[in-house]
């Protein structure tokens, strides 16, 4: 008589598993854009302000993220290789007349006032976020982090990491102009 072997419910499942996270990651593969992180912000009025002065630098307040016009809120900070990076791509958007925000990330203050001193300050506000407690209001992965805001304080765009020419070309300078600028 022959015996009909039964294969174990529980030696199934590696395998299955194993092809759903296959799938899941060759989906991954072709999205439209595989770098964007997505932001629960983008469309949605900016978060709080919530930063302490860093001395001697202009105050960034909810009032400077109300004026109209459209702004950049910039998350950076002085240990950061990726922030050095993008700096003169800030100094050139600053030196165009736009208004850019910084918002010093987990940083030493002495050494943040270095870093503006070294590389120039683009920014119109500037404040430390010590316990960063704002970027997590912001849903901030890490820095750098920019955001495009229009006159009404919208979020239009959230780019994670340095601002490069090509990112200015592609990303911020469209999101600039659908913010009026």
């Amino acid at each position: 008589m022959d015996q009909v072997r039964r294969i174990p419910l529980l030696a199934l499942l590696p395998p299955v598993i194993f092809a759903a996270l296959a799938g899941l990651f060759w989906g991954g593969m072709f999205r439209a854009d595989p770098d964007a992180l997505p932001s629960t912000l983008v469309g949605q009025a900016a978060p709080a302000v919530e930063v302490t002065p860093l001395p001697g630098l202009v105050p960034f307040t909810r009032a400077l993220l109300d004026a109209p016009g459209p702004k950049i809120v910039n998350f950076w900070a002085s240990w950061c290789a990726p922030c050095r990076v993008e700096h003169p791509q800030l100094m050139a958007l600053q030196a165009e007349g736009l208004a850019i925000y910084g918002v010093n990330y987990k940083d030493d203050p002495i050494k943040a006032r270095a870093f503006l001193t070294e590389l120039g300050d683009p920014f119109e506000g500037v404040g430390a976020d010590d316990a960063g407690r704002m970027a997590l209001e912001w849903g901030v992965y890490g820095v750098p982090e920019t955001f495009v805001l229009d006159s009404d304080g919208t979020v239009l765009l959230r780019f994670a990491g340095p601002v490069t020419d090509v990112i200015l070309e592609k990303r911020i300078r469209p999101a600039l102009a659908a913010a009026g600028e």
